[in-house]
């Protein structure tokens, strides 16, 4: 059973009292959400949703901590919130690091916000999963000697992106993590490249195609993809193999939306949705 934690203000706190001091050893894995789930809301917790047994933590293999927050109300309340829940984040890697980490949407802004508050080597390996963080932002948590991290991008996500920027961030020209280029310790893999998925497939994980042209979930929802993030997160894929595998540059933004990509619709594009 994955071990649940939340963040209440800047302290973590165990849902069941004990329960990390009687969870497995390593390796372990903390799982992050985004927006629009709060385990303090039954119908949008996500110790039920994407952290019961059968969903992320069957498909990691791992030992897993869920990591829930308030993740609801207003993109801004939550942005702040994500801030707030790092602290909360850092604190709890320091009782039971080193850990690695996977983190959707705003939850990759909970996990870079750790990093500047944490030792050197706390977290190895970090998964982002259509992040809703700035480049420049994450750059600077990172700060060149941070975790290896596997960006996962999709050109369904660019509208999520561009409100994202729009609304966080009006005129500023920032842009998300989406548009962060691969580097040493950092592969951005775009997974609806037909490109990327070749280049997956040849290191033996194939990934199915994009069904629609608009889709926040599909960086966890799209099969074949966690067996990537198992063996990322297991230290059993070098970062510098997968590089080389993807030597192709991600697709510019709107790309799928202008090619009449199947399924879809920009209606679907609502940061009042869950994500």
């Amino acid at each position: 059973m994955p071990v649940a934690v939340n963040a209440v203000g800047r302290i973590p706190v165990e849902q069941i009292a004990g329960s990390l001091d009687r969870a497995p050893g390593a390796p372990v894995t903390i799982m992050i959400h985004g927006y629009r789930y709060s385990p303090l809301l039954p119908a949008a917790d996500p110790h039920r949703i994407l952290f019961a047994p059968g969903a992320w933590p069957r498909q990691l293999g791992t030992s897993c901590i869920g990591f829930g927050w308030d993740a609801c109300g207003s993109i801004w309340r939550a942005r702040a919130k994500a801030a707030e829940a790092g602290r909360a984040l850092a604190t709890l890697i320091e009782r039971v690091g080193p850990v690695s980490i996977i983190a959707h949407s705003l939850g990759a802004r909970v996990a870079l916000s750790a990093l500047p508050h944490l030792r050197p080597g706390s977290v190895p390996r970090m998964v982002l999963l259509a992040g809703a963080e700035f480049t420049d932002t994450a750059e600077a948590a990172l700060n060149g000697s941070g975790p290896e991290v596997l960006n996962i991008t999709s050109r369904e996500n660019d509208g999520y992106d561009f409100l994202y920027e729009t609304l966080t961030a009006p005129l500023s020209g920032r842009r998300t993590i989406a548009a962060m280029p691969s580097r040493p310790g950092l592969v951005t893999v775009q997974i609806d490249s037909e490109a990327h998925r070749a280049g997956l497939a040849r290191l033996g994980f194939p990934i199915a195609g994009p069904e629609k042209r608009v889709c926040h979930w599909s960086c966890y929802s799209r099969p074949g993809l966690f067996p990537l993030y198992r063996r990322f997160l297991n230290d059993a894929l070098p970062l510098p193999s997968l590089r080389a595998a993807l030597v192709d540059a991600p697709d510019p933004r709107w790309a799928r939306l202008m090619s009449g990509g199947r399924g879809g619709d920009a209606r679907g594009i609502a940061l009042s949705s869950g994500v």
